[in-house]
């Protein structure tokens, strides 16, 4: 099942992706897709739906982020050892946790604002990870049931903010308009293994990353475990997994970086895509 919300920023409404890829209105069903209706129980109910019997949506709407109130906008870093490779960083030794900005979050064709003065502005396709029931101190072996499904995330970041301005990387993460999420989020049961999905991002039309998360340092299983044990997950939170390499960060023999009028356009295997045009901030 892929379950989206459609409509202006702010005013989004639940809906389902049909089986002709046409989008039906869950408003009557649920208020929205956040919360509760993120359960094992409450995604069963919307499963058990005929889509025909709902409202069909018509034109192209706009697509928001697929969840909305969560608390926590969790990402992981340096998590392929392809990625640390390129970058020249050790592979750690444990999951690097940092927080995106719940402001970073925005729609997965929504245009990404450059930060006034950056020069540094990059690209990430990461597996995102949507908690459907609370998760505090779970175990591996336990922590896929705390999922409730997986969704196309784009981990923008500014480099110079993140490495070289001091400090923790979440300055350079938590831009507004740096988390694009969607287009929509896919139930686990339709991605049975999580860690063998071939992902993608193009810059204008040329590939820059092509990757898998066979090459995860830490697996799904092991982030949601490690990360429940310092910080208490919500249904409705996310976790951004971490990035395969090709970022421009690692580009050589020069690093290569965002300018407004790119288009960045990405993919993983079974989840959809999005893309995103760069605009200059006001």
């Amino acid at each position: 099942m892929k379950l989206l919300r459609y409509g202006p920023a702010g005013q989004e409404k639940p809906g389902l992706l049909d089986s002709d890829g046409g989008i039906r209105d869950l408003s009557g069903v649920i208020p929205d897709l956040t919360g509760d209706a993120l359960s094992p129980a409450s995604l069963a109910r919307l499963a058990a739906l005929d889509p025909a019997s709902l409202p069909r949506v018509e034109g192209n709407p706009r697509l928001g982020p697929p969840v909305t109130g969560m608390k926590n906008l969790v990402c992981i870093g340096l998590n392929y050892a392809d990625h640390a490779a390129e970058t020249g960083a050790p592979i750690p030794k444990e999951p690097i946790v940092f927080l995106k900005s719940l402001n970073a979050l925005s729609g997965p064709n929504d245009d990404v604002i450059i930060p006034r003065g950056s020069v540094k502005t990059d690209w990430e396709v990461e597996l995102a990870v949507i908690i459907g029931t609370r998760a505090k101190y779970v175990s591996e072996e336990n922590a896929l049931d705390h999922v409730a499904g997986y969704a196309v995330g784009n981990d923008v970041s500014e480099r110079e903010w993140q490495a070289e301005r001091g400090g923790a990387w979440d300055k350079g993460k938590g831009f507004d308009t740096f988390g694009p999420l969607g287009p929509w989020l896919v139930t686990k049961d339709e991605i049975p293994d999580p860690q063998n999905l071939s992902m993608f991002c193009d810059v204008d039309g040329v590939r820059q990353q092509d990757g898998s998360t066979r090459t995860m340092i830490f697996g799904v299983k092991q982030i949601i475990a490690y990360v429940s044990q310092c910080i208490t997950l919500n249904p409705g939170d996310v976790i951004f997994t971490g990035t395969p390499p090709g970022v421009g960060l690692g580009k050589k023999p020069t690093p290569v970086f965002l300018k407004p009028g790119q288009v960045m356009r990405l993919g993983i295997q079974g989840l959809g895509e999005q893309q995103q045009r760069l605009v200059a901030s006001a």
